[in-house]
């Protein structure tokens, strides 16, 4: 008797397995100490909560996305794709992938900014993510879980639903964005490391953003640029040797700190 594991059961959970497969690998590599954007040593100190606590937030948030996710698909079951025929064409799908990284990052961008302005969500909601001061690869989905539904959660529903993809394109597209999601949070700029090749927003690009000086600026994620540079919210900076090893991102122009 064979066994087959739907394309809804494999968009459900392959972005929780590449998320703690990719971020197991980024472990490995954290005693690369020439490639680091902070010392272990930070990591230890800096940050205001335990790396056990993170995986249990990120395990919640996983579970709460897996069950929007399958209700999402269930609910669109008999209008989405099944990826074959048309749907599956090279040109469908760029443009599908194109369009669903559009929404998400123009959702995540101004709801992330939001987060910050409101005093009341940043005091509340969102200061559990920056609880993290120096990134680390399976801190990526480290949110409150309300922060988690409302970026992470309904930008992936917004982003599937208006590109129009089917759940199998979804798998590629989501465990995709995961990897970027914890590239961008890995705090190490390995050499060769294609995203750094192909995205200006980066490991170091929202290094910035977790730095006190940073914290209204580079809102942008998981793939482009596009809305700091067009409100101004962008802050380039510039990397330098750290006389211990590794690199130390700096600010090329004063900032205001919030």
């Amino acid at each position: 008797m064979e066994f087959r594991v739907s394309d809804e059961l494999l968009g459900v959970i392959m972005p929780i397995i590449v998320y703690w497969v990719y971020s197991g690998m980024y472990i490995l590599f954290g005693g690369m100490d020439k490639y680091r954007l902070h010392s272990r040593k930070d990591e230890n100190e800096k940050n205001l909560v335990p790396k056990s606590v993170v995986v249990k937030g990120v395990l919640l948030q996983q579970l709460v996305q897996a069950i929007v996710a399958i209700i999402l698909f269930k609910v669109t079951g008999d209008t989405a794709g099944d990826g074959t025929g048309e749907q599956s064409s090279p040109v469908v799908l760029a443009r599908q992938f194109f369009t669903a990284m559009v929404v998400l990052d123009t959702w995540q961008y101004f709801m992330h900014r939001y987060m910050h302005h409101n005093k009341f969500l940043y005091r509340h909601v969102h200061s559990q993510h920056h609880r993290l001061v120096v990134p680390y690869a399976f801190g990526a989905l480290y949110n409150h879980p309300l922060e988690g539904l409302i970026l992470d959660t309904i930008g992936g529903a917004l982003s599937f639903l208006i590109s129009g993809m089917s759940p199998r394109a979804s798998i590629f597209f989501f465990s995709f964005a995961t990897i970027k999601t914890v590239d961008d949070h890995c705090g190490l700029l390995l050499p060769g490391n294609p995203f750094h090749i192909f995205f200006r927003n980066n490991s170091a690009y929202h290094d910035v953003h977790h730095q006190l000086y940073g914290t209204k600026y580079n809102f942008s994620q998981p793939f482009f640029v596009t809305w700091d540079k067009i409100l101004g919210t962008y802050l380039p900076f510039s990397l330098q040797k750290r006389p211990d090893g590794g690199f130390e991102v700096k600010p090329e122009k004063v900032c205001k700190e919030s």
